[in-house]
C-alpha cells in the first residue's frame, strides 16, 4: 500500500488497456527491485537509488527501447507518490533514460494495400452464408478504415455508431489520453462501413452494443482480435502486416501525395511533430522528387 502502485495504474484512466497493463508491471519490478535493495518505502527514496535501477536495468541487457518504457513507469510512479503526499520531493524527474532508438516501420507500398483490399472485397462477395457474409463485411470495412484513414486499431475498436457520420465523410476517434479527432474517410471505407452497418453488423449485433465493430457473438471486437482480422489477409508476397502497419502506410501515401507535415500531425492525432516526421524519413519517392525538382544541382 505505501507504494500505490494499483493507484497509479487508476490514475492512467485515460490511457489504454495496454500501457496500464505496461506501467503497473513496470512500476511493481521496481517497488520488488527497491525493497530488495534497502530502499522499504518511499521515504527513503531519492535520486541516488533511482540512477542505480536505471544502471541495474541497462546491465541486464534490456533494450534501449524497454529501458526508455521502465524509466517512464518509475517517473509516473514516484510522480504519483509525490502528488498522493507520501514524497515529499519528485526525485524522478532527474531520471534521464537513453534514447529510443528510431526504428522505421515496414511500410506496405500503395500498390500492396490496394490489392489487399481487393482481395478481402473479393472474398467478400464469395460469401454467401449470411453469417460469413457479415463477418467479411465487417472485415472490409475494418481494413478500409484503418488504412482509409489512419486510426489507431484501438480507436477502430472502440469507434461508435453515435461517432460515424457517413454523409458527411467523417468519423471522432477517441486517441490516447482520451483525445478525441474527427477525421476524413474516404469514399470505399464510407462505402465498407455503409453496407456493414446496413447489412452486416444487424446479423452480429445484441441489442445495446454502442460501438461499430463486433465479434460473432455481439460483443466488441477487442483490438487482438482485429490484429487477427488483418493478418488474416497478407500482401501479394504473402507477408502477413498488422495494424499498425496500415497507419504507417496511411501517413507515408499522404506525405508521398504532397500533404502538409502538420495536417498529417493533426489527422494521426500525434501530440508531438517530431513522431509525424519519421514518416519523412519513409518518403524517399517523394523526397527524390522534391530534390529533382528544387535543387539546382539535382
Amino acid at each position: 500500500m505505501a507504494w500505490d502502485v494499483e493507484g497509479l495504474v487508476a490514475s492512467l484512466a485515460g490511457r489504454s488497456e495496454h500501457t496500464r497493463r505496461a506501467y503497473g508491471h513496470d512500476a511493481a519490478e521496481f517497488v520488488a527491485w527497491a525493497e530488495r535493495g534497502g530502499c522499504p518505502e518511499p521515504s527513503a527514496l531519492d535520486r541516488r537509488t533511482l540512477r542505480r535501477y536505471l544502471a541495474y536495468l541497462e546491465t541486464r541487457g534490456f533494450a534501449r527501447r524497454t529501458v526508455a518504457r521502465k524509466a517512464a513507469a518509475v517517473r509516473a510512479l514516484v510522480a504519483h507518490l509525490r502528488r498522493t503526499g507520501r514524497l515529499t520531493a519528485d526525485p524522478g524527474r532527474a531520471l534521464h533514460a537513453p534514447k529510443r532508438e528510431a526504428r522505421l516501420p515496414r511500410v506496405p507500398s500503395a500498390a500492396d494495400a490496394a490489392a489487399l483490399l481487393d482481395r478481402a472485397a473479393a472474398e467478400m462477395a464469395a460469401a454467401d452464408e449470411p453469417l460469413a457474409r457479415a463477418l467479411a463485411q465487417r472485415d472490409v470495412a475494418l481494413l478500409e478504415l484503418l488504412y482509409g484513414a489512419g486510426v489507431r486499431v484501438s480507436e477502430a475498436c472502440g469507434l461508435r455508431l453515435d461517432a460515424c457520420d457517413l454523409g458527411a465523410g467523417l468519423v471522432t476517434v477517441v486517441g490516447k489520453r482520451a483525445k478525441t479527432r474527427r477525421v476524413p474517410i474516404g469514399a470505399p471505407a464510407r462505402a465498407a462501413l455503409d453496407a456493414y452497418l446496413h447489412d452486416g453488423r444487424p446479423v452480429l449485433a445484441v441489442a445495446g452494443s454502442p460501438v461499430v465493430f463486433l465479434t460473432r457473438r455481439g460483443t466488441a471486437l477487442p483490438p487482438r482480435d482485429a490484429h487477427r482480422v488483418v493478418a488474416a489477409h497478407p500482401l501479394r508476397d504473402g507477408r502477413r502486416t498488422h495494424p499498425h502497419a496500415l497507419r504507417h502506410a496511411y501517413a507515408t501515401h499522404l506525405l508521398d501525395g504532397g500533404a502538409d507535415l502538420r495536417a498529417v500531425q493533426e489527422l494521426l492525432g500525434h501530440a508531438d511533430l517530431t513522431t509525424t516526421q519519421l514518416y519523412t524519413h519513409l518518403s524517399q519517392d517523394r523526397l527524390r522528387a522534391v530534390y529533382a525538382a528544387t535543387h539546382p544541382r539535382a
